[in-house]
């Protein structure tokens, strides 16, 4: 059994039926229960990568992937592998939250009736404790009914961490949560990416250096679909390798 909570080995993703190559041969291990931020400049495959975790470039016309990305030593891209529980499994938090024009309880307890939960009183559980680990629950208690389309942009971004968890992922993925949050709610997102790290892997793609260094614990810096370097966050912030990460993280380019 791997020490690593994923792998990839040589992953190479193209688009247009193999015409632009946006990832080459990645190679990455990542651990259990930590935070591991993707950084680099736009465009360099971050969000792509991201997404080969939890195989949602297959919803791309023309999309040819080859290499293996391993979840708990079984490679997510076996044709026997359910799509459907692997995303169970590996769940996702977007850049612009996207809410369901639903009631805030509806959205949370969405996948666990689709999942076949249907005892009220399971859902009302399941709901209040996501709310409760999405630091939520002060603020909806009281308005469970109601829009989530009536929510803040914050409030928004952590219903869909809450979501994301009543399905109980091992890990979660998050393309820049905070990109589009005030620094109030991006702190908020901050401790909660800190607190859920006790039981889940996450790994985070921001553009926000000082939001890599605090709350990270290894991070990768990307260029033109490669990985060009990975370590322990202290290191690839105070003393990297390779003179390209160093002149990304102290912003000469990018």
């Amino acid at each position: 059994m791997s020490k690593f909570k994923i792998v990839t080995k040589d992953l190479n993703l193209f688009y247009d039926k193999g015409k632009t190559q946006a990832l080459k041969d990645l190679n990455i291990s990542i651990e259990p229960n930590k935070i591991t931020a993707l950084i680099g400049p736009s465009g360099c495959g971050k969000s792509t990568f991201l997404r080969t975790l939890n195989r949602l470039n297959d919803l791309i016309d023309g999309v040819i992937i080859n290499g293996k990305v391993n979840i708990d030593d079984v490679d997510i891209y076996d044709k026997r592998v359910d799509v459907v529980s692997l995303r169970r499994r590996v769940g996702m938090v977007f850049q612009k939250s996207n809410p369901f024009p639903k009631s805030i309880y509806d959205n949370v307890t969405y996948g666990p009736k689709i999942n076949g939960v249907k005892n009220k009183n399971l859902l009302n559980e399941i709901a209040e404790e996501s709310f409760i680990k999405a630091a939520l629950w002060d603020e909806v208690k009281d308005r469970l009914n109601e829009s989530a389309l009536g929510l803040s942009g914050g409030q928004q971004q952590r219903l869909c961490i809450a979501r994301a968890l009543a399905v109980n992922p091992e890990v979660i993925l998050m393309d820049e949560p905070a990109s589009a949050l005030d620094p109030i709610s991006t702190n908020k997102i901050e401790e909660l990416i800190f607190e859920l790290k006790k039981n889940i892997t996450i790994v985070i793609v921001t553009h926000n250096m000082q939001q890599a260094s605090r709350v990270s614990d290894n991070t990768a810096f990307f260029l033109n679909g490669e990985i060009i370097e990975y370590d322990s966050t202290k290191n690839i912030f105070t003393k990297p390798k390779d003179e390209r990460t160093q002149n990304y993280v102290t912003g000469k380019f990018g």
